[in-house]
């Protein structure tokens, strides 16, 4: 059995990674899901332990924590955040794929944790554009846009990070790029080529 795919997913806010992540999902539902982060946030209205975010206790997590259960953490405010090391490789055992949509912060710590997840960077068509997608929100003041442009910017110097970027100019083209992406990582050369050779004599 292959062995799942990390795939860890970044860029700006309004850049539409959210969009793209659910898209491929639903495209590769059989092959593809959604890693679950853990919170100490109380669980909003509608929101499932186990399905939007495993909930627990400070004390939990910051158990977890010593234990090494995380491939990244923070402390955002005053509630942790953090992708359980566990539930990840479980997945990714079971030869299936699993996607991380996460800051970049997230992102390079989760480079350091495990290195052979696949990096995905997903870009605007242009600045323009994304200031539209932001402006067209309609929530944020023109001081807040500036802010998150200047952010973006900041964000977009880490692409030589990542493995691959992806412009999200369509959004079915867009996803239709990251799943091809995955089908390329599934068709390289790894170190399980050998038990394939053996499988391919046996044969003969």
């Amino acid at each position: 059995m292959h062995r799942g795919r990390l795939l860890v997913i970044s860029g700006p806010s309004g850049v539409g990674k959210g969009s793209i992540c659910k898209k491929v999902i639903e495209k590769k539902k059989d092959d593809v899901e959604y890693s679950i982060s853990m919170t100490t946030r109380p669980p909003r209205e509608g929101e499932v332990d186990g399905e939007n975010y495993f909930f627990v206790t400070t004390e939990e997590f910051k158990k977890k924590i010593e234990e090494n259960g995380f491939l990244e953490h923070a402390r955002v405010f005053k509630n942790y955040y953090g992708t359980p090391r566990a539930n990840v490789m479980e997945k990714l055992k079971a030869g299936r794929d699993v996607i991380l949509e996460i800051d970049i912060q997230g992102a390079m710590n989760i480079k350091k944790a495990y290195p052979e997840g696949i990096f995905i960077f997903i870009l605007p068509p242009s600045m323009a554009e994304l200031r539209k997608r932001i402006t067209g929100r309609g929530t944020e003041s023109e001081s807040v846009i500036e802010l998150r442009l200047g952010e973006a910017l900041k964000e977009i110097s880490y692409l030589d990070k990542y493995d691959y970027c992806v412009v999200n100019e369509d959004l079915d083209e867009a996803a239709e790029n990251v799943i091809a992406i995955i089908t390329a990582e599934h068709s390289k050369v790894t170190e399980n080529i050998y038990d394939m050779i053996d499988k391919y004599k046996e044969e003969i």
